[in-house]
């Protein structure tokens, strides 16, 4: 924690299953139970048929790229993002999806590469490899001491925050939710004695109401919580008010920042009576180079969300976004007219949050708002 302030780096999808598992020293079996594809190095060829020649097998910091030296930079008090792969050689494919993710559990040293204080793991592929599948993922993301949550072996597991020190006596705790408009089955949902995620039942405001509740249990002085949500579709900037309305709800009861993905690319912020707001991050790491149809979001570019905070009041003091692009299934800091690009499709699309983004130095963009 630096000059009263706590900053917290708050990163969209990490998916390094698939097509970037392929990439690393230690590929995994290939095997994929797609319509269209079934070898997960076909997405390797698209991504270099796009940009160019990848030097396999890459070292396992090679898809964090440019990333990494932001990220030290900045230097933020707590790194978060959303792990939406199963890390597990297990061949029990969930039925019913049309993609599965699954990651070598050899290659978790990628995750590692980040140094993340916590991965949330309530969204629709942590479960692609069934209970097994499961299993080992926390095995693993415990082998390499990553705080994971928002899945477990019970709901007990699944429902609790991890906390994260930042210094003296502050915290952030992070909970982690999913829903089923992101896709996870109702199937997956953690029970008494069965592993799953934790998922919401709806985003009623006795659903918000409750987490407030459960919030204000183990929130204490200088504490910051940080709500993390799977939700919505993967394309669109289109808001649901029940999605609004649930955020709110949250942040006037306690929490701090919520915490949203699912898109696969950004989509509005806001500030709720000094709260922040992520509606949707966007993807960070994935194997998405060269897939054709939706060219138009380019998601290809990637932000780093740095949201500096006041531990004791939990309001918003500055969100710094850095943003990145995929090129070669490693993340290049993105060129001043992409930057300028993310910076008018979020003022475009966040105009009724009442958010305006402004250039900042280093090609990094900040947020400037009314609240």
């Amino acid at each position: 924690m630096r000059h009263g302030v706590v900053t917290l780096f708050l990163g969209g999808d990490v998916m390094p299953g698939r097509g970037v598992d392929q990439i690393l020293p230690h590929p995994g079996d290939p095997r994929l139970w797609e319509s269209s594809v079934v070898d997960a190095r076909t997405y390797v060829d698209l991504a270099e048929r796009a940009n160019g020649p990848i030097a396999r097998p890459v070292d396992f910091s090679w898809p964090w790229g440019d990333a990494l030296a932001v990220l030290d930079e900045v230097a933020p008090d707590a790194r978060v993002f959303n792990l939406e792969t199963s890390i597990t050689r297990s061949d029990d494919v969930a039925a019913g999806k049309a993609v599965h993710y699954r990651m070598n559990p050899e290659n978790t040293a990628c995750l590692a590469a980040a140094r993340p204080d916590a991965c949330t793991l309530a969204n629709n592929h942590v479960l692609d490899f069934g209970e097994r599948g499961l299993a080992d993922t926390l095995d693993a993301l415990a082998s390499a001491r990553i705080p994971a949550v928002g899945a477990g072996r019970s709901t007990t597991e699944a429902a609790g925050p991890v906390t994260i020190p930042t210094g003296g006596a502050g915290r952030v705790l992070l909970f982690s939710f999913g829903t089923r408009s992101s896709g996870i089955p109702e199937t997956w949902a953690a029970g008494a004695e069965r592993p799953g995620v934790n998922l919401l039942a709806d985003l009623s405001d006795a659903t918000a109401d409750g987490i407030v509740a459960r919030v204000r249990r183990v929130k204490r002085a200088g504490d910051l919580v940080v709500a993390s949500i799977h939700w919505g579709g993967n394309w669109g900037y289109d808001i649901p008010e029940e999605h609004v309305r649930f955020a709110r709800r949250l942040t006037e009861g306690g929490v701090d920042a919520v915490h949203g993905h699912s898109s696969h690319h950004p989509r509005p912020i806001e500030v709720h009576r000094g709260r922040l707001i992520l509606y949707g991050c966007g993807d960070l790491i994935d194997d998405y180079e060269g897939i054709s149809g939706y060219e138009h979001y380019r998601d290809d570019l990637r932000p780093l969300y740095f949201a500096s905070m006041e531990p004791d009041t939990g309001r918003l003091v500055e969100l710094k976004i850095a943003v990145m692009r995929a090129r070669r299934m490693r993340l290049c800091r993105a060129s001043r007219e992409d930057v300028d690009h993310v910076r008018g499709v979020l003022n475009r699309t966040g105009r009724r949050f009442g958010a305006w983004i402004d250039p900042a130095p280093d090609r990094m963009l900040r947020l400037r708002t009314a609240d």
